[in-house]
């Protein structure tokens, strides 16, 4: 039934700004095409250090980015001269495709100041058809996203289809991406028809089988299982999953089925042909150089993504 438990990882990104680290892992690159799942705050800072936690212009290729907030707000900018404030219960769908450079900057002093910045970001790999595509950004807003309530739970469905609730949110391969609040003793399911789900624990703790399970944790379940999942207090999920690509490698903020692919985005983000956001070109992230590393190993990727 339980195939594996990810236990989150700490990975720092700055002055004050730690997250939780979920995939890839190192027995789980992948849950579906999800290839990267970050759990940012809450996170309370001295004004002092708000510049210090932005994240410069980066680059991208061969995935979507997948942006959606519990509190608080970010500024996101990319080089299709986008510029979006994303806010709790939207999401910011960004395809890099053949190649993006972005920034996600805190321009609001009260966010952090107040405590409440709490964020979910994923990578979403790209078919190989789709991962030479021209990049896109769409925002979609909270009234795009549908709500299903019951007794005792409450799920926004993000992306895909799961539970009959569908959104228009554009996706490139079959997958369900849901928020999932639950009170305490609610029981709750996985969606079916897909090969690979899991659960996120956000917040909270449940019992699946007998055992308990605490918050960043990650189930991964086994192809066809129907778990019973209950709440043993308020408990705050996030629900992902759906059918697998086949191997991507990774590098940094780069996802590709092709090795070589990879090392031409190196030179590209090297030599600038990776266009910076057009309004939030004075800066970037460099290249990571770091030969201390065993060969073969890649450095942590940048996020937030």
């Amino acid at each position: 039934m339980l195939d594996l438990v990810i236990e989150a990882r700490a990975a720092a990104l700055g002055a004050g700004m730690e997250v939780k680290r979920i995939l890839p892992f190192r027995s789980r690159r992948m849950v579906g095409p999800f290839i990267f799942m970050d759990h940012g705050g809450p996170v309370k800072a001295d004004p002092q250090q708000f510049s210090n936690m932005d994240v410069l212009p980066h680059p991208h290729i061969g995935l979507s980015t997948v942006s959606y907030l519990f509190g608080g707000q970010i500024t996101h900018r990319d080089s299709l001269g986008v510029q979006q404030i994303i806010k709790p219960g939207e999401v910011n769908w960004m395809t890099a495709g053949k190649g993006i450079a972005h920034s996600e900057r805190f321009e609001d002093p009260s966010v952090l100041a107040a405590g409440n910045f709490e964020l979910i970001q994923t990578w979403v790999a790209l078919p190989e058809k789709d991962e030479e595509s021209d990049p896109t950004f769409i925002n979609y807003q909270e009234k795009e996203l549908p709500v299903f309530t019951d007794k005792g739970v409450w799920m926004r469905l993000i992306a895909g289809d799961a539970y009959g609730l569908v959104n228009k949110v554009k996706t490139h391969s079959p997958l369900f991406y849901l928020h999932v609040a639950l009170e305490q003793g609610a029981r709750f399911g996985l969606p079916q028809g897909y090969t690979e789900r899991a659960i996120y624990l956000a917040k909270g703790s449940v019992e699946v089988a007998g055992r308990a399970y605490v918050a960043g944790q990650m189930l991964v379940f086994n192809t066809g299982a129907d778990p019973v999942i209950i709440a043993r207090e308020p408990v705050t999920l996030m629900l992902l999953g759906g059918e697998p690509l086949g191997e991507r490698f990774i590098w940094w903020n780069f996802v590709s089925s092709r090795k070589e692919r990879i090392e031409q985005a190196k030179h590209d983000w090297k030599e600038g042909k990776i266009v910076l956001p057009p309004n939030d070109n004075h800066e970037f992230v460099p290249l990571p150089e770091d030969r201390t590393r065993p060969a073969g190993s890649s450095p942590a990727p940048q996020a937030f993504s």
